[in-house]
C-alpha cells in the first residue's frame, strides 16, 4: 500500500523487543498540519506529555513522528522525559526539523526508562529505509501483544482532486472508550488547517476508538495522530461544512481500525456488536451500551457461544439508563429474543448459531425514547488471561 502523498514511513529492530521490530519512522517531506488526542489516565507517558506540549507549542505542525515499541516510558519521572527529550532531538538533527516538530511515541511495559540509546542508533537505519511504500514495515514494528498489524485505507475528492486517508495502529489490551492502550497515526494529504482536522478526528474518534472495549482498562500511552501533508493541492479545508468527503473518509478509516482492535484483543475469538436504540437521551443509550460491552458476564458468555440475553439486560438494568423493564426488547441479528420486557417464542439452537459467529450484533431497544449509540467489545476467555498472566515473562 502506498501512503498518501508527502509522506514516508520505515520499520527497523532497534532491540528493545528481543526478536520482533519496534521502532517506525513516520515522515512528513514538508511538513503537515495536524491534530491529536491523548490519553484520560492521570498516569500520562513522557512521550504523552512531550507530545502534547511540542503540539501545541507549534500550533500544530509536525516534521516526524518516531514510534516505538517494547517499552510504555511511563511513570519514570524526569529520567523517561529526558530519555523522550534525547530521542526526539536526535531524529530532529539526523531529518534536519525543528526539535518541536518531532513526535515520539511509545507503548509496551509501564515504569520502565526508555532504552534512548538504542532507538538513537537505530534511527539512520530507519532514515535509510524512508519509503512511500512503508506502511507495512511501520505497521508491524509498533505491535506489542497484538496478533497481527493494523492498515486501514480510504479516498476522497476536494474539490475535483483526488487524495487517500492511510491509518496504522495497534492495540489490543488494555482496550476501553476514552481510547485505550493504543496508537493510530492517520496520514493524508488532505489540505486543511489544525482546527478543522481537530474537529475532524474528534469526530471520527467518537464514532470509533471511543465506542470499543476488550477489558475496561485504559492505558496511559494512548495517541491518536492525524497528519494532513496538503499535497494534493487546493484551499485549505477551514468550515465545519468543507469536506465532507474527506471527513467520511477518516470516520471509515478509525472505524476500520477500531474494528481491527477489537477482533484482535487478547485472546479473542469473536465481537460483540452492540445497538442501543429507544433511549431518553444519548447519555443513557450510551449507559446502557457500555454496561452490556464491559460485563464480564456478558463477555464470558460470548466467548462460550451462549446467547444467554439474561446477561445482557441485567446488564442494562444496572446501567443506570432510565427506562422501564416492560417497554424493553432485544433482538440477535434477525431473531427477537425478547419482545417488551417478555421472552419472545425462538429456538435456542438458532440463537446459538448467530451468537457463534465472528461479530455477534446484539440491538436492544429501551422503548424510551429515539437516542440511540453503539459499542464494540471482544469476548474474554481463557487466552486473554495466559497472555496478561506472562505479559512481563
Amino acid at each position: 500500500m502506498r501512503l498518501p502523498k508527502g509522506f514516508l514511513a520505515s520499520g527497523v529492530r532497534a532491540g528493545i523487543r528481543k526478536k520482533r521490530p519496534d521502532l517506525a519512522l513516520f515522515v512528513a517531506e514538508s511538513g503537515a498540519n495536524a491534530a491529536a488526542l491523548f490519553t484520560k489516565n492521570r498516569f500520562q507517558a513522557a512521550p504523552v506529555v512531550l507530545g502534547r506540549t511540542d503540539l501545541a507549542a507549534t500550533g500544530g505542525r509536525v516534521r516526524a513522528v518516531v514510534v516505538n515499541a517494547g517499552c510504555a516510558n511511563a511513570v519514570t519521572g524526569k529520567a523517561g522525559m529526558d530519555a523522550a527529550r534525547r530521542v526526539r532531538d536526535a531524529a530532529s538533527a539526523l531529518l534536519g526539523a525543528p526539535k518541536r516538530e518531532v513526535l515520539v511515541s511509545s507503548t509496551g511495559v509501564i515504569g520502565v526508562v526508555l532504552p534512548d540509546r538504542k532507538i538513537r542508533a537505530a534511527l539512520p537505519d530507519a532514515r535509510a529505509r524512508l519509503s512511500a511504500f512503508g506502511v507495512e514495515a511501520a505497521s508491524h514494528a509498533i505491535l506489542t501483544t497484538d496478533v497481527g498489524p493494523k492498515v486501514a485505507r480510504a479516498s476522497f475528492s476536494w474539490r475535483g482532486r483526488r487524495g487517500s486517508v492511510v491509518g496504522i495502529a495497534k492495540g489490543a489490551g488494555m482496550i476501553h472508550p476514552n481510547m485505550a492502550t493504543m496508537l493510530a497515526f492517520l496520514l493524508t494529504d488532505a489540505p486543511a488547517t489544525p482546527a478543522f482536522l481537530k474537529a475532524a478526528l474528534r469526530r471520527a474518534a467518537d464514532a470509533s476508538f471511543h465506542a470499543i472495549s476488550v477489558d475496561g482498562d485504559t492505558s496511559t500511552n494512548d495517541t491518536v495522530l492525524l497528519l494532513a501533508s496538503g499535497a494534493i493541492g487546493g484551499p485549505e479545508m477551514t468550515s465545519p461544512d468543507d469536506g465532507p468527503g474527506f471527513r467520511r473518509a477518516v470516520t471509515d478509516v478509525c472505524r476500520r481500525l477500531a474494528w481491527l482492535m477489537v477482533r484482535d484483543g487478547e485472546g479473542a475469538t469473536r465481537v460483540l456488536d452492540v445497538t442501543v436504540t429507544g433511549a431518553r437521551s444519548e447519555a443513557d443509550a450510551r449507559l446502557a451500551a457500555h454496561a452490556v460491552a464491559t460485563s464480564p458476564l456478558v463477555k464470558t458468555a460470548l466467548h462460550g457461544g451462549d446467547p444467554n440475553w439474561g446477561r445482557i439486560l441485567a446488564a442494562v438494568g444496572r446501567s443506570g439508563a432510565r427506562f422501564s423493564p416492560s417497554r424493553v426488547s432485544l433482538r440477535l441479528g434477525p431473531l427477537v429474543l425478547v419482545e417488551r420486557g417478555v421472552p419472545a417464542a425462538y429456538r435456542e439452537k438458532a440463537a446459538a448459531r448467530l451468537f457463534a459467529k465472528e461479530r455477534v450484533p446484539v440491538a436492544i431497544d429501551l422503548g424510551a425514547g429515539k437516542a440511540s449509540a453503539f459499542k464494540l467489545a471482544s469476548d474474554l476467555g481463557h487466552d486473554y488471561v495466559t497472555v496478561n498472566a506472562d505479559y512481563r515473562s
